[in-house]
């Protein structure tokens, strides 16, 4: 059993398989799935793109904005965590600060901004992944989808993790960008375990709560 961070790169993509419609923390169970928590506005990988925009940087703004944050101080500016205390997401609000920041200050010190934003969102899904292990007396941690694949985010997880005695597993970077090649890989391991196909009458239902993992 484990609690999956699903974290999706854009408005339009999902995390993984047994991931959707947000950045979802579940407690996998492989069938059934409890939903845990959601995004209320923004995905954290939209979030990203817009504040790359702000900045200035290109698109896609994660990884802009983890290069830009190398060079940066993820203490110099004191964007606000949304939401604490909840198993739900909310990045507007941060995305709003920076914009309001830049409007105020300029875009002078990018890294800076870069790296306090980047830092806002890292401790956020990092804090609620963690304490969702907690909370459900569970030990392993599964960050999937495209921000997993951010250098800061791997290396907050990894100590809080850490510190906490939770297994944190992650793929590879090389393996978080094509979401629609994990959706695949999971529909290949549940044929190769035997799960019935569903009909060829089953509508979309972008909406439809995560509730089991079965094939399309």
């Amino acid at each position: 059993m484990a609690v999956v961070l699903g974290i999706e790169t854009s408005c339009d993509e999902t995390g993984v398989g047994i991931v959707a419609d947000g950045r979802l923390l579940g407690d996998l169970a492989r069938d059934p799935i409890v939903h845990l928590g959601d995004t209320r506005d923004d995905a954290a990988g939209e979030a990203f793109d817009k504040v790359a925009r702000i900045l200035g940087l290109p698109y896609p703004g994660g990884p802009a904005i983890d290069r830009a944050a190398r060079d940066g101080d993820p203490t110099a500016i004191a964007f606000p965590r949304a939401m604490p205390g909840s198993s739900d997401f909310s990045f507007s609000g941060l995305k709003s600060a920076v914009a309001r920041h830049v409007g105020r200050e300029g875009v002078a010190a990018v890294p800076d901004i870069a790296a306090s934003f980047q830092e806002a969102v890292v401790d956020v899904l990092t804090r609620k992944a963690v304490a969702a292990c907690r909370e459900h007396s569970v030990t392993t941690l599964v960050i999937v989808g495209g921000v997993a694949a951010n250098r800061r985010l791997r290396e907050v997880a990894a100590e809080r993790c850490a510190a906490a005695g939770i297994t944190l597993r992650v793929p590879p970077p090389r393996l978080c960008t094509d979401n629609g090649a994990m959706i695949a890989a999971v529909g290949d391991l549940l044929a190769a375990s035997g799960a019935a196909p569903v009909g060829f009458d089953l509508s979309a239902d972008p909406s439809a709560p995560l509730a089991r993992a079965a094939l399309a």
